[in-house]
């Protein structure tokens, strides 16, 4: 079992930036791959970025590629997303996430952990 607290959220003008944090609970998250997912008021969970078990891949929505970064430091269980030049299309509550298998990182189903979320909202 494992345990996913997001932290990070916040509101920020549009062009600011924001490093959201994902704290896992027990001994094997380096063997997880690690997603973040978002959803936006009435809109389905859709996928943002994803980082391998060992940081060997990395993997973005093509909506925040270029603005935003993915990073794990498996000595402190965190999988961090830095979210740069923020738009208010990026408003949304995101979620942390935990894949045992690693298979298709961008779909939501492939994922065995969710975290509670944050909120991030981005003003004009």
């Amino acid at each position: 079992q494992v345990q996913l607290v997001e932290s990070g959220g916040r509101l920020v003008q549009a062009g600011g930036s924001l490093r959201l944090s994902c704290l896992a609970s027990g001994r094997t998250f380096s063997f997880y791959t690690m997603g973040w997912f978002r959803q936006a008021p009435g809109k389905e969970r859709t996928f943002v970025a994803a980082i391998a078990s060992r940081g060997s891949g990395t993997y973005f929505a093509d909506s925040v590629k270029g603005r935003f970064t993915i990073s794990r430091d498996n000595a402190k269980n965190t999988v961090y997303l830095q979210m740069n030049n923020l738009k208010p299309e990026d408003t949304a509550v995101y979620y942390c996430s935990a894949s045992n298998t690693g298979l298709s990182p961008t779909t939501p189903s492939r994922y065995d952990y969710w975290g509670q979320g944050t909120q991030v909202t981005v003003s004009s």
